[in-house]
């Protein structure tokens, strides 16, 4: 088989295999708990949007949400287990996960100051935010 063909093939069997065997793109992609931060990810973003991002705070985060306005066009990222070689300065807050957040479409104008990066803690209820670094787009 053509290499081309083969990957044809390839595609249209997970396009087929996913939704049969009950499990997400990003379950398949990031594992089960890579899939679970996107989706507290997102689910981190709608809230921030209609201002009530800290509802996900982790009791004592120092997470600066900012406004419902700083939270549009964002969307999760890639997900990682937290490395303290990358953020130093979150590693005493203990986190567990970290996920960049994604602006969309045209909204990256230089001097934009926005949410980069979250970091959760696991809890026995689940995922919680114990920080945010902000980012800004460099010109």
């Amino acid at each position: 088989m053509r290499p081309s063909r083969c990957a044809v093939s390839m595609i249209a069997l997970v396009v087929v295999a996913v939704p049969l065997a009950g499990c997400s793109a990003d379950t398949l992609i990031w594992g089960a708990d890579g899939a679970r931060v996107i989706s507290t990810t997102e689910q981190l973003v709608q809230l921030a949007k209609d201002g009530e991002g800290d509802r996900l705070a982790c009791p004592g985060a120092v997470a600066d949400f900012g406004g419902a306005d700083d939270w549009e066009a964002l969307s999760a990222g890639e997900p990682e287990r937290f490395h303290a070689d990358y953020w130093p300065e979150q590693e005493a807050l203990d986190p567990v996960w970290n996920i960049n957040l994604e602006l969309g479409g045209d909204s990256a104008e230089p001097g934009l100051v926005f949410p980069g990066d979250v970091f959760y803690r696991e809890t026995d209820a689940g995922l919680c935010v114990i920080d945010v670094a902000w980012s800004t787009v460099l010109g």
